[in-house]
């Protein structure tokens, strides 16, 4: 049972909203594409971009207004701010009073409320039955509250991937730029020699797991798809470059701690004086499905790896383009990781926040009354 502060009033959508099921968009109003006509956002049940299906020439239901997909994955709820019209797998909630954020309710249903599926096929809801859902009640001022705070964690992740995004395209041009030799490093003018994968290192097979994996093991025991168990002993103890054999066979590795490696995953022993993090990197830059031997499940030979031809620096300039892109990597594995605590943060006042477990002061208000019971369902 959720409890709720005692100036919170409990109701149900019904109470609070006007409920509309979606209907057909007539063709005389609708287009694919924005034009000077069609103006208005025409939304789906779909998730992407917030639901856009395509624009009309006449907007059916009020900004400040909210759509929960009624067909397929049930519940989801967007917040509108421009009129709109909404296709027939869509409900509208459309507010009865300035008393209620849509903004706050966006987050509340997104988050508070299990819809269960009405229909023995595609999961539907409908109109009645969201109408029945109980939701809470905080004033005007505390509802803005939630929702503008909630609102800017949102902006702050969003933010943060666009950010991720745009590093990761400079990375992917900077690995192309460098790994050719179009872009020289400051310092850096010699020529490159031809070589093969092959003169820098040998590929070496994997093997069976069977006698090695242990709950109590140390080393990650590797496929294609990541770590998939512990091994009592490594099969390979020093840094190196590790690439699909079969299945998953565009995603290398880098290794520099011991490790065991299963039969779809290749590892390598590098020759001396090289750049293991150089010939990640190499590895990163080439497309591998060039080098397929099979026309079904994607694989590749040792004998394929070893033979692609290649320019190859000298030491230290592989030294010098493997901690340029190292350094971007980092970057990037550094915002990732603050979008995600930033996410868990979000996540958690979330739960605080629309339950009233934690209080946004307003005024001269210092404290909270006490919690009562909820009728509301989770």
């Amino acid at each position: 049972m959720v409890k709720y502060p005692g100036d919170w009033e409990v109701k149900t959508i019904g109470e609070l909203f006007n409920v509309f099921a979606g209907g057909d968009t007539k063709k005389e109003y609708f287009s694919r594409i924005k034009t000077s006509e069609h103006r208005y956002e025409v939304f789906s049940n779909g998730v992407e971009n917030r639901g856009l299906y395509g624009y009309t020439s006449k907007a059916l239901y009020p900004a400040n207004s909210l759509t929960v997909s009624a067909r397929g994955t049930i519940g989801r709820a967007f917040y509108r701010d421009k009129e709109f019209d909404a296709i027939i797998r869509l409900l509208v909630l459309i507010p009865k009073s300035n008393n209620v954020i849509p903004k706050f309710y966006e987050y509340y249903i997104n988050s508070r409320i299990v819809f269960e599926n009405e229909s023995t096929g595609v999961a539907q809801l409908t109109a009645p039955k969201i109408r029945e859902k109980n939701i809470p009640l905080p004033t005007l001022e505390e509802q803005t509250a939630i929702a503008d705070t909630l609102a800017a964690f949102d902006t702050h992740i969003s933010n943060l991937t666009e950010l991720i995004a745009k590093k990761k395209a400079i990375r992917e041009g900077a690995l192309d730029e460098l790994m050719t030799g179009r872009t020289r490093l400051k310092g850096f003018c010699g020529e490159w020699r031809d070589a093969k994968i092959g003169d820098i290192l040998k590929i070496l097979h994997g093997k069976d797991k069977r006698n090695v994996e242990s709950p109590a093991g140390h080393y990650p025991i590797l496929g294609t798809g990541g770590i998939i168990g512990k091994a009592i002993k490594p099969l390979c103890d020093w840094e190196c470059v590790l690439i699909g054999r079969k299945g998953t066979i565009d995603r290398p590795y880098y290794m520099d701690k011991p490790f065991w490696s299963i039969d779809t995953l290749y590892y390598s022993k590098p020759e001396e004086n090289q750049c293991v993090k150089y010939q990640y990197y190499l590895f990163c830059s080439i497309n591998w499905y060039d080098y397929m031997e099979s026309s079904g499940r994607p694989s590749l030979t040792r004998k394929a790896i070893e033979n692609i031809k290649i320019k190859l620096p000298p030491l230290d300039e592989q030294t010098a383009i493997a901690d340029t892109l190292t350094a971007l990597d980092k970057e990037i594995s550094s915002l990732e990781a603050e979008r995600a605590k930033i996410s868990n943060i979000r996540d958690g006042a979330m739960n605080d926040l629309l339950t009233g477990k934690v209080r946004l002061i307003h005024g001269n208000r210092k404290t909270a009354p006490e919690p009562r019971n909820s009728l509301a369902s989770r």
